[in-house]
C-alpha cells in the first residue's frame, strides 16, 4: 500500500445560516469554482490524496457539511432534503454563483436535492457511494437506515470510525487523518448524524420523482466492491436521469483514497472537458 503525505494544511472556519462551518480553500484566478463536500463518515482531509489535482481545476473549496467532519450540527439539516438547502446556502456565502459541484456519498443527495431546484447553480456535478434507492443499499447502510439512536446509544463513534476506515481503506491513511475522522465522529456525534441516513425512508422516494427532471450533467462513481453502497446505485440514477454517466472503479467504499488517482483522473477529465459531452 502506497504511504501518501498530508497535502491539505490550513482548514478554517465560516458561518453558515448560525453554524461554524469547516472549509479549506485553494485560490485560483481560472476556471469555475469547484466545491467538494466531504463523506460520512470522513471529513475535508478524505481529499487528501486528490486535492494537488483538484487545484488545477480552478478555484477549489472542500467543505465539512453540517455534522459531517469538524463543521456544527443541528438536528433540522439531518436529512438529504434538508442538506440540500443549505447546500445552496454554502454556495451563497462562499459568493459561488455557479459550480461544479463533487459531492461523494451522502453529498450526492444532498446535490441533487439541491440540482432539482435551483439547476442554474450547478455545472455539473460528480457524485456516488452514496444510497439513492431503498431497495439497493448495501446491508451495512441498509441497518443504519432501519436503526433508531436508542442501538447505539452504547457506542463510542469515534473509535468506531477509525477501526472502520483504518481497517477498510486499502491504502495507507496518515494517522493525523485518522484522528480527524475519529473525532468528527468521536462519542455520539455518529449517532446523531446517522438520523441523515435514517430520512432516508422518507427522502430517497422522493427523489426518485425528481430525477427525470434534473438536466445536471452527472457523473457517477462507485467502488466495484462496495459493501455500503453497491454500483447499481448508479446504474439507479443513470436509468432515470436524462445527462447521468458511471463509471465503476476498482475500489470498496471510500474510493477518493482507495483509488485515488483513478478518482482524481476522472474527475479532472469530467470538468476539464467530459460534462459537456454528457
Amino acid at each position: 500500500m502506497p504511504h501518501r503525505s498530508i497535502v491539505i494544511t490550513s482548514p478554517s472556519f465560516v458561518e453558515v445560516d448560525g453554524l461554524r462551518i469547516r472549509i479549506v480553500q485553494s485560490p485560483s484566478d481560472t476556471g469555475l469554482p469547484v466545491l467538494l463536500t466531504a463523506p460520512w463518515p470522513e471529513s475535508i482531509y478524505a481529499f487528501n490524496f486528490i486535492w494537488e489535482q483538484m487545484r488545477g481545476l480552478g478555484p477549489v473549496t472542500a467543505v465539512d457539511l453540517p455534522g459531517f467532519g469538524r463543521s456544527e450540527s443541528r438536528a433540522d439539516l439531518m436529512s438529504p432534503e434538508a442538506m440540500g438547502d443549505f447546500l445552496l446556502k454554502v454556495l451563497d456565502r462562499l459568493g459561488i454563483r455557479r459550480a461544479h459541484v463533487v459531492a461523494p456519498d451522502v453529498g450526492t443527495l444532498a446535490a441533487l436535492f439541491a440540482a432539482s431546484r435551483t439547476p442554474e447553480r450547478f455545472e455539473s456535478i460528480v457524485g456516488g457511494s452514496g444510497g439513492v434507492s431503498l431497495g439497493l443499499l448495501g446491508e451495512p447502510l441498509r441497518q443504519i437506515v432501519e436503526s433508531t439512536r436508542a442501538d447505539f446509544a452504547a457506542s463510542e463513534g469515534g473509535e468506531q470510525v477509525y477501526q472502520l476506515v483504518k481497517g477498510s481503506a486499502r491504502t495507507t491513511i496518515p494517522e493525523a487523518i485518522l484522528e480527524d475522522y475519529r473525532a468528527s465522529s468521536s462519542g455520539q456525534r455518529w449517532n446523531e448524524v446517522a438520523d441523515f441516513a435514517r430520512a432516508y425512508r422518507r427522502d430517497l422516494p422522493r427523489l426518485e420523482k425528481l430525477l427525470p427532471a434534473i438536466a445536471t450533467p452527472t457523473l457517477v462513481i462507485s467502488g466495484k466492491n462496495d459493501p455500503f453502497v453497491p454500483p447499481s446505485n448508479g446504474d439507479f440514477l443513470a436509468e432515470r436521469m436524462p445527462h447521468c454517466r458511471t463509471e465503476i472503479v476498482e475500489a470498496g467504499h471510500f474510493v477518493w483514497e482507495d483509488a485515488a488517482d483513478t478518482y482524481a483522473a476522472l474527475v479532472s477529465a469530467w470538468i476539464s472537458e467530459g460534462y459537456r459531452a454528457a
